[in-house]
């Protein structure tokens, strides 16, 4: 019983998202910071804050994904949740956490279930038990683009709302 509780969260803590060739600039704290609380607001949560180890263990298996920048989730030994997306061009920090909230209408909060596609990296951008957030962008061997959040405490527990 306790293995499939913790597959299962595994499975909704992490997510991916991948677009094409897209050209952006700024990636400062700000920027992630900005994009995040402004979703979080929406729906009555407090802002998350920028945590530097959080942030320093993002860089640190974004910098793992440098040479194939490969959509591959950490797994952060069930520490923290994490979002991820790439690009095979240039990417910005605030159009990555833009890709996540735009899940948004695909959020049911009646049913607490996606509808019509993922929405789990909306979930956790919203997560209200998640108060630090830590960012990461590598720009990869082919030209792509790796950018990772990870989220203390994680979110998308199996049965819990959001907020």
């Amino acid at each position: 019983m306790e293995l499939c509780k913790i597959s299962f969260l595994m499975l909704c803590v992490l997510g991916f998202v991948s677009v094409g060739d897209v050209a952006y600039g700024q990636d400062s704290e700000a920027d992630y910071l900005n994009e995040h609380n402004a979703a979080r607001s929406q729906v009555g949560v407090p802002n998350i804050v920028w945590d530097n180890t959080v942030a320093a263990f993002a860089q640190n298996y974004a910098n793992q994904r440098r040479g194939d920048c490969n959509l591959i989730h950490s797994g952060g030994d069930g520490k923290y949740g994490e979002n991820l997306a790439g690009s095979s061009g240039d990417l910005s920090g605030k159009d990555a956490v833009k890709l996540w909230v735009d899940e948004k209408p695909k959020y049911d909060y009646g049913s607490n279930t996606c509808v019509g596609g993922e929405c789990r990296h909306y979930t956790q951008v919203v997560w209200k038990n998640s108060v630090r957030v830590g960012c990461a962008k590598v720009r990869c061997n082919n030209g792509g683009t790796f950018i990772g959040c990870n989220y203390d405490p994680p979110g998308n527990y199996q049965g819990q709302r959001p907020y």
